[in-house]
């Protein structure tokens, strides 16, 4: 049994990793700040669901505050530490980038910090993404590719976690792990993201909104699966790559206790049978509104899964039309539909 601080522990993926954590018999200590880029009463629905746990504690603690974050790790020993707290969206990036500055920079070297002077934390894994692959166009993508070229401030950010990681990994021994989710969905999902809008607008018989006219491609990962990878992942404590070479550099690996996974189905689906799927699923035909490209958007993603097979033994596989009916399942009978 540990004991592991998940940050953005109200979060889609931070409460079904909470509860999967306790589920084993971890005790977690959760942090959310509970902002409302959406709904905070979801949020806080998600919270009730973990906090009959004896073993879940929770903190109203924003990780841009330096002193309240460093205050709960003066106060308490992780063993492990999962950073999903950021500010999440691509194109919200575009209208507020101060809030991925906070979040996803500053809020981050809070936690490094709290990591570096705690003499119990063994792993830092965080959470970046596939937006990191930005101008990228050689499929299926693999974390020994350069990603120097993000298209979005959030990608930006999310590249900028993991030079971040890497230094503290070399500076001072902390073993941390990034890891690259590709688009997740399922029960509990964030109200911003393409399906749950789709879902609501069918229902509500409005048009939805299909950009790059539905020939977007994404590498659509239930959370279950993102789950399971995460749990395998922390406890799986890195070590350098003692073929690491400064002349021929390696993006996934270091000489320092450093790596990067992905996150993937590793089966990329065109948005047309996303939108299909989901619409066999509720029994009603989408009004569909087709839109060109919107800036920060990439028009495919493909995640090569290889490494995560080969070091946790564990690759996503969850069927899109399994997922969607899960999520439909969950939307009907959380709003009452």
């Amino acid at each position: 049994m540990s004991r592991i601080l998940v940050t953005g522990a109200a979060g889609f993926i931070g409460f079904h990793l909470s509860q999967r954590f306790l589920d084993r018999g971890d005790t977690v200590v959760g942090l959310d700040n509970l902002n409302d880029y959406y709904s905070v009463k979801l949020k806080q629905d998600r919270l009730a669901q973990l906090t009959p746990h004896e073993g879940f504690s929770f903190h109203p603690v924003d990780l841009a505050d330096d002193k309240a974050v460093r205050s709960l790790f003066d106060a308490e020993p992780f063993d492990a530490v999962v950073n999903l707290a950021a500010q999440a969206g691509v194109r919200y990036s575009l209208e507020n980038p101060q809030a991925y500055i906070n979040a996803n920079i500053v809020g981050f070297t809070n936690i490094l910090e709290g990591c570096r002077h705690s003499e119990s934390v063994k792993h830092l894994v965080y959470a970046s993404s596939s937006s990191v692959y930005g101008a990228n166009t050689k499929m299926p993508f693999s974390v020994h590719h350069n990603v120097d070229h993000p298209v979005s401030l959030y990608a930006a950010s999310k590249k900028a976690n993991e030079l971040m990681a890497h230094c503290y990994s070399h500076l001072y021994g902390l073993p941390t792990t990034g890891l690259r989710f590709f688009t997740v969905y399922g029960p509990w999902g964030r109200p911003d993201m393409a399906l749950f809008l789709f879902t609501k607008a069918i229902l509500e018989g409005r048009p939805i909104d299909v950009f790059n006219h539905g020939k977007m491609r994404r590498d659509f990962t239930y959370v279950d699966d993102i789950v399971e990878g995460v749990v395998r992942v922390t406890d799986r404590i890195p070590e350098p790559n003692p073929d690491w070479s400064g002349d021929a550099p390696d993006p996934g690996t270091s000489r320092a206790p450093y790596k990067i996974y992905n996150i993937g189905n590793n089966q990329p689906v065109e948005l047309m049978h996303l939108i299909e799927t989901l619409e066999s699923a509720l029994g009603r035909e989408a009004e569909k509104n087709m839109l060109g490209m919107q800036p920060g958007d990439v028009p495919a993603t493909y995640a090569d899964v290889d490494d995560l097979i080969r070091d946790v033994g564990f690759k996503p596989a969850t069927p899109i039309e399994e997922g969607i009916g899960r999520f439909v399942e969950w939307y009907r009978e959380y709003h009452g539909v």
